[in-house]
């Protein structure tokens, strides 16, 4: 078993690892990722954006029989029926919760009232600083090498998260977009984040509830292949395909709001995640899908991650300059 990292995060968090696993629609919509990833010491996360009602409830539970490690739940706050979604992870005192997609006033005070950690996504140090003024316990700040839904500036993870550590030095910060392994862990921390978020990588886990033509297209991508499109109505970050060089070739050519629309909402995650549709579905990935080789248990991963981290660390100039006699004034 790997040695443990300790950070504020995991300190805070209660878990052995600064590793969390993003919450990704349809990929962790399941008990088993982060069920897995929990176990290993890192914090899992189950993405409530597309599940309905009862599925989540059967998802908590089934995470609670695999683990008594800390889990996390992820909320777009603009998802349908969310109040009753918020509701019912109020009454299932989830020991975290990650929101997104909105301001933390909409549930703050019921987390808190039971005892949830309460996670806020941002991506710029002002939407970090009013976070903050609100009380969140910690931050999730997104780069633009993200996939699924990156920041409308694409601010890189290297500029966005050394720019909101600054900003807010008193949150614990979980940083993510475009880290698949314990070289990007290390670089996250270096920057003074308290915790790295790879999602793309743990799509290429057996656990992730994905089509396998899924799976196999996100670890036979390069680092150029993905592509930002759908600017202006919901932009994604997705692995080149049919659609998105279409919608590419809309844009290009400057084609009215309402064509572009539909054809951006012609195509879905769904289509691609679900019904293996890697073609005219909407296959989101981040940049470090170009990092990825191969397809490993969730667990594996973590302790692989984790193992990198410390032989990084040992790599590091300063490191090793710690073994070494102080140079001496000429």
């Amino acid at each position: 078993m790997s040695l443990g990292i300790e950070t504020r995060f995991t300190r805070m968090v209660g878990i052995d690892l600064p590793i969390v696993q993003a919450g990704m629609s349809w990929a962790s919509s399941c008990a088993a990722l982060p069920a897995a990833v929990s176990r290993a010491g890192g914090l899992g996360v189950i993405a409530a954006g597309p599940m309905r009602r009862d599925d989540l409830t059967a998802a908590i539970a089934d995470v609670r029989a695999e683990t008594d490690r800390p889990f996390a739940v992820n909320v777009p706050l603009y998802r349908r029926e969310v109040d009753d979604i918020l509701a019912l992870l109020v009454d299932e005192r989830v020991p975290v919760i990650i929101a997104s997609q909105g301001g933390p006033d909409r549930y703050l005070d019921r987390f808190k009232a039971v005892g949830t950690l309460c996670l806020h996504v941002v991506a710029s140090e002002v939407h970090a600083a009013k976070a903050a003024a609100k009380g969140v316990d910690g931050l999730v700040v997104v780069g633009g090498e993200a996939g699924g839904h990156p920041p409308p500036e694409l601010v890189s993870t290297l500029v966005i998260g050394r720019a909101v550590a600054k900003a807010v030095p008193e949150l614990p910060i979980v940083l993510g977009g475009g880290i698949a392994d314990g070289q990007g862990l290390a670089a996250a921390l270096a920057l003074g984040a308290d915790a790295a978020q790879l999602g793309t990588r743990f799509m290429a886990t057996p656990e992730a509830r994905l089509h396998d033509d899924y799976r196999r297209r996100v670890v036979a991508a390069a680092v150029s292949d993905t592509m930002v499109v759908g600017r202006g109505f919901g932009m994604i970050r997705v692995l080149r395909n049919r659609f998105a060089e279409a919608m590419a070739a809309a844009e290009r050519a400057g084609r009215p709001d309402e064509e572009r629309r539909e054809l951006f909402q012609r195509s879905s995650l769904k289509l691609a995640a679900f019904d293996g549709d890697i073609e005219d579905g909407k296959v989101e990935a981040g940049q470090s899908a170009g990092l990825i080789d191969d397809i490993v248990p969730a667990a594996e991963l973590v302790a692989r991650i984790a193992g990198e981290y410390w032989a990084t660390l040992a790599r590091l100039p300063a490191a090793a300059a710690l073994h070494e006699p102080a140079l001496q004034p000429s």
